[in-house]
C-alpha cells in the first residue's frame, strides 16, 4: 500500500480531566530535579540546575481530574505502510500512541488500556504509555494534557506528512514536529524543530520520553559504559551496566525507582533499544543533536508495584527509555538567540540474534552498534533531516486548532509558514488590551481568564494602571500576579491590595497568601487564605471552589493550620468534603489535634481512602497510617500495600 495519512477518531476508556484550575500557580509543585546536589568531575560539563522554574506560570494546575472511566471517542492521527502503523493522539499532546510492526503483529511501545491522569506532570496531570514529547521546562511537559496543531502537508515525493505545533509559554518558543512513513519505510520518521525567534539564550528541554513493555528477560541496549543517576538527594556518575550489584540493563533486577542517562561517547551512534529475551523490540535512533539516552524504572518493591497498578487498569507494566538534547534532565542547556534547532528520530524493530542477545552488555551494545553503522543508518538520517528542510518550512494544510497563544505574539519569519488562530473570547479580550490599554474587568466571582502578562508586558500593564485602568481592580490583580510569580514581594503585595480596595475578591487573598507565605509571614497568610477561602465558597460554579478549596487546604497544611482545617471543613459543603485530597488534609489535621481515633476511622472507611492526585515521591498518606498505628513502644506497623507509594 502506498503510504497514508489518516484522521480517525478512536474508542477508549478516560478518566474526566476537569478543567484548569482557577488560580495561578504561584507556589509550584515539587519537582525531585530541582533538589539535588551534584558530585561530577570537572569534565562531565552537566548545566547543574540550570533553567530550574519554581512554578508553572502563565500555566495553571490541572489538579480536579477523577479516576472515574468512562468510553469516549478521541481523536487520532494514523500513518501507515506495508509495514508499519502509527497512531497518534493530537488532542493529548501529540501523544504517539502506538507503533505497530504489521509483519510480526507487535505493538513496539507500551500502550495503556486506559487515559487515567495522576500528579506526574509540571502542571500535575499525566497519564503513562505511548511516547510524550517533552519541552521547555523540566519535567513532564505543561502540554502533555493538551490539543496541538494538526495539519497535512507532503515530501516532494508525495508521501503525506503529519504536522503537529504549538507555542511553549514559558520559553516563548515554537516547536513543530513532522512525522511520515516512505513507501518502504521500516521506521517511522519523526522530524523535530525547535525555534527561539528571540533575542534572548534560553534554557532549553527535550526529551522524547517512550514507555515500552517491561519485558520478563528484557534487556535495554545502548552504546554507553558510564550514566548519571542519583541517590540520597545526588548526583554522580557511575559505570555500567552493573550498579551495586545489579545489571541495570537488565532492568527487571532493578530493586529502586531510578533514572540512569547513558553518557553516549560523542562519535557513536545515537540510539537505544529496548528488547524480548527472543531480542525483539523497539529500536530508536536520531541524528547528533539528540545526544542522549535514558533508561527510568520504577523498581520492584511494594511501592514500585503499587504505581504501576495505579497508573493503568489491566495494561501491565512498562519501564521507560528517553532521548534527549541533555545530557541528563538535571538542568536546560542554552539555547542561542534567532536559532532553529532540528534533528531526525526513528523508530522501528529491534531484531537482535539470540547469540548477541546473550554477550556481556559492551559486547552486545558493539554488535548492534556495529550493525547500525553497517546499515548507513547515521548517515542516512542526517541526509534524511537536510534533504526535508525546505518541506519543513512550508504551510501545511490545518486539520484542527491548538491554542490561541502562539497567534499573540509577533511571529517572526522562521515561523510564518505555521498558522495559528485566536479563538473567540478571552484572548480576543486581551489583544484589545494589548492594542489600547484597556483590560476588561470581570465580575469577582467569575474566575480569572488568563494569565498573559510576562516580563515584556508588566510594564506596559502598569502605565496603564494611572490612566485608564486606576479604577479596574483585575488589572492590579494581574499585575500583581506577575509580580508575585517573579518573587517581587513588595510590589505585589502593593498591586494586590489596590485590587482589593477596589473591590474584595477571592483571586487576590490568594496572591497575597503566597506572597506572605514565600516570605515566612504565617500568620498573614492564614489570615489572607481564610478569608479568600470563604469568598471563594460561595462562588456560583464548583469547577472554581474545588480547586481554591484545594490550594487553600494546601497552604493551611503547609503552614500546620490545624484548628482552621478542622474548622473549615465541617463547615464545607458535602460534595467537597467528599474530594479526596481536601478529606485527606483534614483527617492529617485531626490526628495532629490527637483526634486520632476518628482520623483513623475516616481514613480507613470504605475501605480505606485513595488519594486520586498522589504526587510521585509523595509518601504523607504512608506516613499518616503508620503514625496512627503504632504500639505502645512507639513502633510502627508494616503499611499496607494500598497506602505504599514509595518506589525509591
Amino acid at each position: 500500500m502506498r503510504p497514508e495519512l489518516r484522521f480517525e477518531t478512536k474508542k477508549m476508556r478516560v478518566a474526566g480531566l476537569g478543567e484548569e484550575s482557577c488560580l495561578p500557580d504561584l507556589l509550584g509543585e515539587k519537582i525531585l530535579q530541582n533538589d539535588l546536589v551534584f558530585r561530577l568531575s570537572e569534565e562531565d560539563e552537566i548545566y547543574e540546575g540550570y533553567g530550574r522554574r519554581k512554578n508553572a506560570y502563565p500555566y495553571r494546575q490541572y489538579s480536579c481530574y477523577t479516576r472515574k472511566l468512562e468510553e469516549r471517542d478521541v481523536e487520532s492521527a494514523v500513518l501507515e505502510n506495508d509495514f508499519l502503523r502509527a497512531v497518534f493522539l493530537p488532542g493529548y499532546g501529540g501523544r504517539l500512541w502506538e507503533l505497530w510492526d504489521k509483519e510480526k503483529g507487535r505493538n513496539l511501545l507500551y500502550t495503556n488500556d486506559v487515559l487515567r491522569f495522576s500528579n506526574l506532570a509540571v502542571r500535575n496531570a499525566w497519564f503513562s504509555g505511548g511516547v510524550e514529547w517533552n519541552i521547555g521546562v523540566i519535567g513532564h511537559t505543561p502540554l502533555t494534557t493538551e490539543p496541538l496543531y494538526a495539519a497535512r502537508t507532503a515530501l516532494e515525493s508525495g508521501e503525506p506528512v503529519l504536522r503537529m505545533y504549538e507555542y511553549e509559554r514559558i520559553r516563548k518558543v515554537t516547536y513543530q514536529m513532522d512525522f511520515w512513513l516512505g513507501e518502504k519505510d521500516r521506521f517511522l520518521n519523526c522530524r523535530m524543530r525547535i525555534v527561539n525567534e528571540s533575542s534572548q539564550v534560553i534554557p532549553m528541554y527535550w526529551w522524547s520520553n517512550m514507555a515500552v513493555p517491561e519485558y520478563e528477560g528484557g534487556r535495554v541496549i545502548v552504546p554507553a559504559k558510564q550514566a548519571f543517576t542519583y541517590a540520597d538527594g545526588a548526583v554522580f556518575k557511575v559505570d555500567i551496566p552493573v550498579v551495586n550489584g545489579v545489571d541495570i540493563t537488565d532492568y527487571k533486577k532493578i530493586p529502586r525507582s531510578v533514572d540512569y542517562f547513558f553518557d553516549i561517547p560523542q562519535e557513536s551512534p545515537k540510539y537505544v533499544a529496548n528488547v524480548d529475551r527472543e531480542g525483539f523490540g523497539l529500536l530508536q535512533m536520531s541524528t547528533k543533536r539528540l545526544r542522549s539516552r535514558k533508561l527510568f524504572s520504577w523498581g520492584s518493591r511494594e511501592g514500585s508495584d503499587r504505581w504501576q497498578e495505579f497508573l493503568t487498569d489491566k495494561a501491565g507494566r512498562y519501564i521507560e527509555i528517553q532521548a534527549g538534547l541533555g545530557k541528563t534532565q538535571y538542568g536546560c542547556i542554552p539555547m542561542a538567540p534567532h536559532t532553529a534547532w532540528e534533528w531526525l528520530e526513528r523508530y522501528g524493530s529491534a531484531c537482535v540474534e539470540k547469540k548477541v542477545l546473550d554477550l556481556p552488555h559492551a559486547a552486545r551494545s558493539a554488535a548492534l552498534t556495529a550493525a547500525i553503522h553497517k546499515s548507513g543508518e547515521p548517515e542516512r538520517m542526517e541526509r534524511l533531516l537536510a534533504d526535508t528542510k525546505a518541506m519543513a518550512k512550508s504551510p501545511a494544510c490545518l486539520v484542527r486548532a491548538g491554542s490561541g497563544y502562539g497567534a499573540m505574539r509577533n511571529q517572526g519569519r522562521w515561523t510564518e509558514h505555521l498558522a495559528f488562530q485566536v479563538p473567540e473570547g478571552p484572548l480576543q479580550s486581551w489583544q484589545r488590551f494589548f492594542e489600547t490599554g484597556e483590560l476588561k474587568a470581570p465580575d469577582v466571582t467569575e474566575r480569572p481568564d488568563e494569565f498573559l502578562i510576562d516580563g515584556d508586558s508588566i510594564g506596559f500593564l502598569e502605565s496603564t494602571l494611572e490612566g485608564c485602568n486606576r479604577d479596574n481592580w483585575y488589572a492590579f490583580y494581574q499585575a500583581g500576579v506577575w509580580l508575585a510569580q517573579a518573587e517581587q514581594g513588595e510590589r505585589a503585595r502593593t498591586m494586590l491590595e489596590r485590587s482589593l480596595e477596589l473591590e474584595e475578591n477571592p483571586w487576590a487573598y490568594h496572591a497575597l497568601a503566597c506572597v506572605s507565605l514565600r516570605e515566612g509571614e504565617e500568620i498573614r497568610a492564614r489570615e489572607e487564605i481564610l478569608r479568600g477561602m470563604h469568598l471563594a465558597a460561595g462562588l456560583p460554579r464548583r469547577e472554581d471552589r474545588l480547586p481554591y478549596m484545594k490550594e487553600g487546604f494546601r497552604m493551611l497544611h503547609m503552614m500546620g493550620a490545624s484548628e482552621e482545617i478542622r474548622t473549615f471543613y465541617r463547615e464545607m459543603e458535602a460534595e467537597l468534603k467528599a474530594n479526596s485530597r481536601l478529606k485527606f488534609i483534614y483527617i492529617f489535621a485531626l490526628h495532629r489535634l490527637g483526634e486520632n481515633r476518628e482520623a483513623e476511622r475516616l481514613l480507613e472507611e470504605r475501605g480505606g481512602l485513595l488519594l486520586e492526585d498522589i504526587r510521585e515521591g509523595e509518601d504523607s498518606i504512608g506516613k499518616l497510617w503508620q503514625s496512627l498505628h503504632r504500639d505502645e513502644a512507639g513502633r510502627e506497623a508494616k503499611l499496607p500495600r494500598q497506602y505504599d507509594f514509595s518506589a525509591s
